[in-house]
């Protein structure tokens, strides 16, 4: 009796330890992601490139939200400084909105002194990946090979991946500014990107 009462907390200690192992690799997995994509953040890769692409974010009757305003400003500081000669926005019709979120970026641009011809819009979009993909096609139908990259700072990471699998030669350039400004704000979209970036790569590895 003694005996298997010595094996039956052997066989506990075993299956506490496997559990604590498997949980401590989760975490560790985890904050490694969410440190990679706060470093990632920091980065400004920003270089002469053909176009800029800013992601899309949300608009309400045609007026851009601040978040966006904050990525088409960075995307209009990009071209005004001749890093670019032409602007990508990118999003589709949001629910309720009569017009698509690119268009309603288009018309902040042009109301800051930018030339229509060198706007470019993808109105079709609803979430990241396919902002980069419907960008894709516009870039290859105007013959555009390299593209800036344009989005909140945490977002970049995920952006990134997700438009080198595209097939688009692309550099991060995250906004120096974000509406994303309390604590409280960042940690919760930091918390949404591992979530997603996470996923991604794990969808990749199975697709």
């Amino acid at each position: 009796m003694k005996n298997i009462k010595i094996y039956f907390n052997k066989d506990i200690i075993q299956r506490k330890f496997i559990i604590f192992t498997i949980i401590t690799l989760i975490i560790t997995y985890i904050v490694s992601n969410m440190l990679s994509i706060y470093i990632f953040s920091l980065k400004d890769q920003k270089c002469k490139a053909d176009v800029v692409i800013v992601l899309g974010a949300s608009t309400n009757q045609g007026k851009v939200s601040l978040v966006y305003q904050e990525r088409i400003n960075h995307g209009i500081s990009l071209y005004k400084g001749g890093y670019v000669k032409k602007i990508i926005v990118t999003g589709g019709k949001g629910k309720g909105n009569k017009i698509s979120d690119a268009y309603a970026a288009k018309e902040y641009i042009i109301s800051k002194g930018i030339y229509k011809k060198d706007i470019l819009l993808e109105e079709t979009s609803t979430i990241t990946q396919e902002n980069l993909e419907n960008a894709k096609i516009v870039m290859d139908k105007n013959n555009y090979k390299t593209a800036i990259v344009v989005s909140d700072p945490l977002h970049m990471k995920r952006a990134m991946l997700l438009a080198t699998d595209i097939g688009i030669d692309c550099y991060s350039s995250p906004t120096p500014s974000s509406r994303y400004i309390s604590l409280k704000s960042k940690f919760s979209f930091l918390i949404r990107e591992v979530f997603f970036y996470v996923g991604y790569k794990w969808w990749r590895i199975f697709n």
